[in-house]
């Protein structure tokens, strides 16, 4: 799960919940583009802003392509 700041960087492949979302818990994948939590952990997730532009919690990292 994406509570630790330090396991998260750009470029990783994450799957992120929206806010609109939080409720049905539905996930959205993507890339990390910016790191928008600054603690280095939180309960819910490290907040993310995906390169195309969605704002959301990491809730399962998929995959580290660099």
């Amino acid at each position: 799960m994406g509570t630790n700041r330090s396991d998260i960087h750009k470029g990783l492949h994450v799957n992120i919940v929206l806010k609109k979302d939080q409720r049905s818990g539905r996930l959205t994948p993507g890339i990390v583009k910016d790191i928008l939590t600054n603690s280095s952990y939180h309960p819910h997730g490290i907040k993310v802003r995906l390169e195309d532009g969605q704002v959301g919690r990491v809730k399962e990292i998929l995959s580290d392509e660099e």
